[in-house]
């Protein structure tokens, strides 16, 4: 199996938060949709023979796409690939975008899943965020989502905001399983250096929220969504059962998959693929049918801590007779002492050969990652 990305680098604003490429001039989108048609087009050989399970549109913010042009794409995608019947179709989308209207065009176009970027339901979060819509309108586009014929709607929610209160963010979560979505996405909120808030924290304006602080919100989301029938079955993604995001369990399964638009990566198991991030070369680059990207060739070393990072995030963990069958490499005797202090400390379970995160654990999964990392010689 196998799944392609699209990227949409667009955004009628820019959040004060976001350093995604993206651009607010939408002037070259129906050009930029032409480039992604085209690309798909040079890219046919990249998956090999093998089927196309899942498509997502990421951004920036695809929902700002008409149909019509989402539309274009995806009769590119299926008279290039062989893309199952069954396909999971994803769009990431704002709720200022999500008319009754445009709901309804886009499941005829296609898409049969939707990842809305709801982030708070508190109007105040929202404006200091610098997001476009309100709480009403984030209810009432759910509301409507479901109306239409949608059946698989994942939430997005951000916690570690500055000045936000555990009473608000408990408050959040609430109005979020009221409108009873399939899956809930929730990310820490990081200060970027190219962001608004990035010139913020740099002049002492802003000051981020301590780790500690960061970890509890997210155990009090994990605790509040395992009661409401929800897995905790990555880090940042929770799902009813049978509803986890197919496209993003593909990366942490190691699965390959293509993605193309601007600062698009893809993976096929033996290298990374990354395209440019700048709208104005890559359409000049695929104007001149060329593929803009750098390609990354992955040594072992790469392919097993690739592998570490993806996969301690998850509910299933990893796969330590797998590491030994693939690459040669026996992390449990590398790091037997570690290991064993992990689960000790009630960080891990160690399951035969399997290496699982805990809730607490999970906290610290990129840094415990980063330990077993193996060094290049």
């Amino acid at each position: 199996m196998a799944g392609i990305y699209i990227h949409i680098p667009f955004c009628k604003q820019a959040c004060h938060y976001c350093d995604f490429h993206f651009s607010t001039n939408l002037e070259n989108r129906a050009a930029i949709v032409q480039a992604l048609s085209e690309e798909l087009v040079l890219q046919r050989d990249y998956l090999g023979v093998e089927a196309v399970n899942t498509l997502y549109f990421g951004g920036g913010t695809p929902s700002v796409l008409t149909p019509r042009e989402l539309d274009q794409i995806l009769d590119t995608v299926h008279k290039t690939f062989s893309v199952n019947s069954l396909a999971e179709v994803t769009l990431e989308a704002n709720p200022d975008d999500l008319s009754r209207e445009k709901l309804k065009a886009l499941r005829q176009a296609g898409i049969n899943r939707l990842s809305v970027g709801i982030q708070s339901f508190d109007d105040t979060v929202l404006k200091f965020l610098h997001r476009a819509h309100d709480a009403t309108l984030a209810k009432r586009c759910i509301s409507d989502a479901y109306e239409v014929g949608f059946q698989n709607i994942s939430l997005d929610l951000i916690y570690a905001i500055p000045d936000q209160d555990e009473v608000v963010w408990e408050r959040n979560i609430e109005e979020a399983l009221r409108l009873k979505p399939q899956h809930i996405s929730s990310y820490s909120l990081t200060i970027e250096e190219k962001t608004t808030f990035g010139r913020w924290a740099a002049k002492g304006k802003l000051m981020p929220v301590n780790d500690d602080t960061a970890g509890h919100q997210l155990l009090v989301l994990v605790d509040r969504l395992e009661r409401a029938g929800f897995e905790q079955y990555e880090v940042s993604n929770f799902s009813l059962p049978g509803f986890q995001s197919k496209h993003n369990s593909s990366y942490w399964r190691s699965e390959k998959y293509l993605g193309v638009g601007p600062s698009a990566h893809s993976y096929n198991g033996v290298s990374r693929q990354f395209n440019v991030s700048n709208n104005a070369f890559y359409l000049k680059a695929l104007q001149e049918r060329r593929i803009p990207a750098t390609i990354e060739v992955l040594t072992r070393e790469d392919q097993i801590n690739d592998y570490l990072l993806t996969t301690l995030r998850t509910s299933w963990g990893t796969d330590l007779a797998r590491i030994l069958s693939l690459w040669g490499y026996d992390l449990l005797a590398a790091h037997e002492g570690y290991i064993g202090a992990l689960v000790e400390n009630g960080h891990a379970l160690l399951e035969g050969r399997v290496l699982r995160l805990t809730k607490n654990g999970k906290l610290l999964a990129d840094k415990i990652a980063s330990d077993l990392f193996l060094l290049t010689p």
